[in-house]
């Protein structure tokens, strides 16, 4: 499979897409001054980027788990998985960076040093036990449909690839037969061109004779005639013989 057209390779590029954004606004947040609103709103967009980031990376992850059981017959080799390992790997990193420092805070030097714990409480701030059970609930419900999807949607593949290779061996043998019955045909052909020319032949052969004996006839007595005539007969059996029972 080319990697244009296979899902690794899209998702891979449309979570670089992703990390490149987030970089950029890391790099926006970076520039504007603490504890203003804009830096707030941003560190939010910020730290929800990562979670989605670091959600596709997770799920990719399962993905490379998945044809890690049977890279053959994903037309992939131990190589190219230690590759996407590796870059989901770097993926998970550079994200964790971004989200480290965003939720550290950045500190800054202007007449000492401060930090920027209070934002970080404020943006963090713990949401009740209720309200933490039913977000864990509701993300394993939905890592577990994901997942079950992720397995039904193999499954289904890998017997849509074991169709086309029953299709693929019944063009085969059918294409054999056919190449069999053309062989066939060909060495009937030859069977038939030779059986022509040996009456074209024998034809001849006979058109032959019975010039020679209408000479002869007109020439002989009713007696030789008709010794000619017996031993034409006798001459005609023996070809007969010769010919078509031999």
């Amino acid at each position: 499979m080319s990697s244009a057209q296979d899902p690794f390779y899209i998702v891979k590029e449309e979570i670089q897409e992703s990390i490149d954004k987030l970089q950029s606004s890391f790099h926006q947040w970076e520039r504007i001054s603490s504890d203003t609103g804009e830096q707030v709103r941003l560190t939010k967009e910020l730290l929800a980027a990562c979670e989605s980031i670091e959600w596709k990376v997770d799920e990719l992850d399962k993905a490379i788990s998945v044809a890690a059981r049977d890279p053959s017959w994903y037309g992939i080799d131990e190589a190219e998985l230690e590759k996407r390992r590796r870059w989901t790997s770097t993926a998970r990193a550079q994200v964790g960076n971004v989200k480290k420092a965003v939720v550290s805070g950045r500190e800054v030097n202007l007449s000492g040093t401060a930090s920027v714990n209070g934002m970080r409480r404020e943006l963090l701030r713990m949401p009740n036990a209720q309200q933490t059970d039913k977000s864990n609930q509701y993300s394993q419900d939905n890592d577990d449909f994901i997942q079950s999807e992720s397995d039904r949607q193999m499954l289904l593949i890998k017997q849509q690839d074991e169709e086309l290779d029953e299709l693929s061996a019944s063009v085969e043998r059918i294409g054999g037969v056919g190449l069999t019955i053309h062989e066939e045909l060909l060495a009937q052909e030859k069977i038939i061109d030779d059986l022509d020319t040996e009456m074209d032949t024998t034809s001849n052969r006979l058109d032959f004779v019975q010039k020679k004996v209408a000479m002869v006839m007109k020439k002989a007595s009713t007696k030789g005639q008709l010794m000619m005539i017996l031993f034409l007969v006798v001459l005609f059996i023996i070809l007969f013989v010769l010919v078509f029972l031999t």
